[in-house]
């Protein structure tokens, strides 16, 4: 797998496109004044403690207070005690014996604010660095599971060896797992100096003040983004180019070796036409190259995909013509799930299958696909009714909620009153205005079409109305209204 990452940085905004064999996979946007609040640390005061939610609202100088659940308040495990055993503990201690308001609280945000709902925290903080995730609370020493089970305790033990008894745990991440001793060394000295400047802001600086603030997309592309399958990492920006290699050279230098210039006169999205793929990515309809499409619904509780055969007829029968959609279903449906972000909770409906050997093959490619997923994502059985549910972790909003508002006419419906509907009820309205005031005219001011309509199949009952209400009814187009919008104005 060949894979390249492509910077398009402007001041105002910068986009990552995450490409894998010439296919768009991840689009990562980052604005200047929308920046993302995962990993900052702040020093919070607790605004309000809901015992019947066991949570507490945290004020951080945000427009929105942020969440705290009773299971992400840490305690350190005592001695001897497991961390799974120290949380089960701390989740029946309640929330109303652990914090006040009025209190001063370090957080940690690990969740965005997601449309009406703020930011989720945790007093846990943990600090990522190049190599490996500081825990300062803790003295847990891990290693990435992604690693395999026959080298993690060696370099359990190398790690324990340069952690010493200095105090505070350490992850060693994926990345780490040829990285020297003086890298690592190197990675500790750092976390713990950024956690040493935290602990002394936090007793200098007020309540609802920023201590930490993670780096931003350009520097994350480095830490997070590339790995050993990334081939280049190509930036549009000479000046960004030249501060991500400086910064890359000091803590990545393997993924900083990767760092290209690009200095072509095609814009840099359009090697791959990410655009294009941007804008398809914001639609609910999504082809297959097979003939056959997918149909993407994002609401507030869940995400369904829906799969169709469409035009697709090639293969010999028609089990194999509904088994070849799916195959090619499953592996749009997970590109599509990290091209737009889409988190929470995922319905796949996939068309049904008689064959129990093909639902094993469809499942089995779709979980192959989500294994590539950076993000956690977690695959169910077919259910009786032929679904397939799934979840994957979400952490910040979806690409549509990002670029995207809700349509002012709809109001985020989808759809809108047709014009008759519209019509009769203004026809309502007039008889009830009627009965309360007594003008001289009543003047309709709508859209064109349901003024269009007044005009010719809904003229009579117009005429009828100004007779049983004895008054004049006149007209008046607005190309400006929606079609649900209306006045009546009273002459």
């Amino acid at each position: 797998m060949q894979e390249d990452i492509l910077i398009n940085w402007s001041p105002q905004e910068t986009r990552v496109a995450v490409v894998e064999n010439g296919a768009v996979q991840e689009l990562h946007v980052e604005r200047t004044f929308e920046r993302g609040l995962v990993g900052n640390v702040y020093l919070g005061k607790v605004a309000r403690v809901l015992p019947g939610m066991q949570s507490a609202f945290i004020d951080m100088g945000l427009d929105k207070a942020a969440f705290l659940h009773v299971a992400d308040v840490w305690h350190p495990p005592a001695e001897g005690e497991t961390i799974s055993a120290a949380r089960s503990a701390q989740v029946q201690v309640p929330i109303e014996k652990q914090v006040f308001e009025g209190q001063a609280l370090m957080v940690q945000v690990i969740k965005d604010p997601i449309g009406t709902k703020g930011a989720r925290l945790s007093t846990q903080i943990s600090i990522a660095g190049r190599l490996l995730v500081f825990l300062p609370q803790d003295d847990h020493i891990g290693v990435s599971q992604k690693i395999p089970l026959e080298q993690r305790e060696a370099l359990r033990n190398r790690l324990q060896a340069l952690v010493g008894d200095a105090g505070g745990g350490f992850i060693l991440r994926t990345n780490a797992e040829e990285a020297s001793d003086d890298e690592l060394a190197d990675d500790i000295a750092y976390l713990r100096k950024t956690w040493t400047r935290i602990k002394e802001a936090s007793t200098k600086l007020p309540p609802q003040s920023l201590l930490h603030q993670d780096l931003n997309l350009l520097q994350r592309v480095l830490r997070d983004l590339a790995s050993e399958a990334t081939q280049t990492i190509r930036v549009d920006s000479r000046e960004q180019f030249e501060a991500l290699r400086t910064f890359g050279e000091e803590f990545m230098p393997a993924a900083a070796a990767k760092l290209q210039h690009y200095k072509g006169e095609r814009p840099i999205f359009d090697l791959y036409a990410i655009d294009e793929e941007i804008a398809k990515a914001l639609g609910r309809r999504v082809e297959l190259k097979s003939g056959g499409y997918l149909i993407v619904d994002q609401t507030e509780a869940l995400t369904t995909v829906d799969v169709n055969t469409g035009g697709f007829v090639g293969a010999r029968n028609f089990d194999d013509t509904i088994f070849k959609t799916n195959l090619e279903a499953a592996q749009a449906i997970a590109r599509q799930l990290r091209l737009r972000n889409l988190g929470g909770i995922i319905i796949a409906d996939f068309i049904d299958m008689a064959r129990e050997d093909h639902r094993e093959a469809v499942l089995a490619e779709f979980r192959k696909q989500l294994a590539k997923d950076k993000v956690k994502t977690m695959a169910g059985e077919f259910s009786q009714l032929g679904l397939v549910e799934m979840t994957r972790k979400r952490t910040r909003e979806s690409l549509a909620h990002m670029l995207c508002e809700p349509c002012p006419t709809c109001e985020g419906k989808g759809i809108v009153k047709t014009p008759r509907s519209v019509a009769y009820d203004i026809f309502r309205e007039i008889l009830r205005e009627a009965r309360q005031f007594n003008p001289r005219e009543f003047r309709i001011v709508a859209s064109p079409k349901v003024i269009e309509l007044f005009l010719d199949e809904e003229s009579q009952y117009l005429a009828g109305l100004c007779e049983f209400i004895e008054k004049p009814v006149s007209l008046q187009s607005d190309a400006a209204m929606g079609q649900e919008q209306y006045d009546i104005v009273l002459l």
